[in-house]
């Protein structure tokens, strides 16, 4: 059976809403350093992503951007990337939808998208195996940069409430 890697990434910290719309709020000088260390983290880890699933908004795609750079900096190969207007104002079903689309030679997918769907998505995917303190952790919300480990063993299409493993979350500062 092929364990199937899912990391969920909120966004790194963006500028304040209001002057721009919010679709085109772009990540603020924090939110770069935070972009940059999620990549650097992630490629220690051992998660550099094959398949980017990246909400269409100025501020993830920056997100990805500057993780793309810092994962290549660390030997990385390049990942397909997917820029999507679903996962802008994504529900649970919609982000579990694209995720059940991916090949599954593809082992490691990172979604890159908005609160509350990172933290909620992560909370009911999690299924038996799932480490307690990590879901309690989810289930109150995660912040800019934060990023949640799932695990799937068997096929992308058998993504599904309680059907992962979640198994960590990491905060970025």
């Amino acid at each position: 059976m092929t364990l199937h890697r899912l990391v969920l990434l909120r966004h790194a910290k963006a500028e304040p809403g209001g002057v721009v719309p919010d679709h085109e709020r772009p990540l603020t000088l924090l939110g770069r350093r935070q972009a940059t260390a999620v990549g650097t983290a992630l490629a220690a880890a051992g998660l550099a992503p094959e398949r980017v699933l990246c909400s269409s908004s100025v501020r993830t795609r920056q997100t990805w951007e500057l993780t793309r750079t810092a994962l290549a900096a660390a030997g990385s190969p390049e990942a397909a990337v997917a820029v999507s207007d679903d996962l802008y104002d994504a529900s649970t079903g919609d982000l579990v939808a694209l995720v059940q689309g991916v090949p599954d030679d593809v082992a490691t997918v990172l979604v890159v998208g908005h609160e509350p769907t990172m933290s909620h998505a992560a909370a009911v995917l999690a299924g038996p195996g799932s480490d307690e303190a990590v879901v309690v952790r989810v289930h109150l919300g995660v912040p800019t940069a934060s990023w949640s480990v799932l695990e799937l063993d068997g096929p992308w299409s058998g993504t599904a409430p309680g059907a992962l493993r979640l198994v960590h979350v990491e905060r970025t500062p």
